[in-house]
């Protein structure tokens, strides 16, 4: 199985406080990865390296093969324009906790904002397509309405459908329900455990764990900056190796 996600030694430090103490990750093409952990873990800013959202202060990040932010000139790594790093992007689809969507244009609007815009997709096309996600998410009937006129859960369904809309290879996803009301969690989950089953490349950052426990191929558990432990959810969920897994799960699951 070949690898879609290699993150090496990453480190990241805002101000004085080191976010990521030396992350190494390997998410394979096809499979799901969660990554749990409590509040300030850096799970987050994990995330947003991947995409180059935020910059590593050591290590690398590719996908598919290429270095995320950078390109190798012998030795040395020279970073990307910004040109460039929006090219990478396309690759991968980021869904936000707040949903992100822009208030001025419509449902459908939003999902071809990118195609029409970044790959210059012929209007009538992505207008084809980005319909055809919209019923992909359950939203066929709310192409026209405005994400004020949508609920939480209906927007966040618009957003996963607008970062499927450039077909990437890999589609992160931050606290996907953490912004909704409870009864609106389990509509956007059917969603994301949809597309888990299309054997969409996923790495999904949440603190839903019977979710995490249907959908995900590998668990990571991240704590301080650092993986303290990883596996199938059979063996880190039920078995937890590291007494710091241990004691996170015994406070989520009570």
């Amino acid at each position: 199985m070949s690898a879609m996600v290699e993150v090496r030694g990453v480190h990241k430090t805002f101000g004085t406080h080191e976010v990521l103490h030396g992350i190494d990750l390997t998410v394979h093409a096809g499979t799901v990865t969660v990554i749990l952990g409590p509040s300030g873990s850096g799970k987050s800013t994990l995330l947003r390296a991947i995409n180059h959202l935020e910059k590593v202060d050591r290590g690398l990040i590719s996908v598919d093969g290429d270095f995320i932010g950078y390109r190798r000139v012998g030795n040395r790594l020279h970073e990307l324009s910004e040109r460039h790093i929006l090219r990478q992007r396309a690759n991968i689809g980021f869904v936000f906790q707040n949903f992100n969507l822009f208030p001025h244009l419509t449902a459908l609007e939003n999902v071809v904002e990118a195609p029409i815009s970044a790959l210059r997709r012929p209007r009538a096309q992505a207008h084809e397509h980005g319909r055809q996600l919209l019923e992909r998410v359950g939203l066929a009937d709310k192409a026209d309405a405005y994400p004020r006129q949508l609920s939480g859960g209906q927007q966040q369904r618009v957003a996963i459908a607008r970062a499927l809309a450039l077909e990437p290879k890999l589609v992160l996803f931050d606290e996907p329900t953490s912004a909704l009301d409870p009864e609106l969690v389990g509509e956007v989950l059917d969603v994301i455990a949809t597309l888990a089953r299309s054997g969409t490349t996923m790495i999904v950052v949440t603190h839903e764990i019977g979710f995490a426990r249907e959908i995900a191929d590998t668990i990571v558990f991240l704590d301080e900056g650092r993986v303290v432990e990883q596996g199938p959810p059979e063996q880190v969920l039920d078995d937890p190796r590291h007494e710091r897994t241990r004691a996170f799960l015994s406070k989520v699951l009570t």
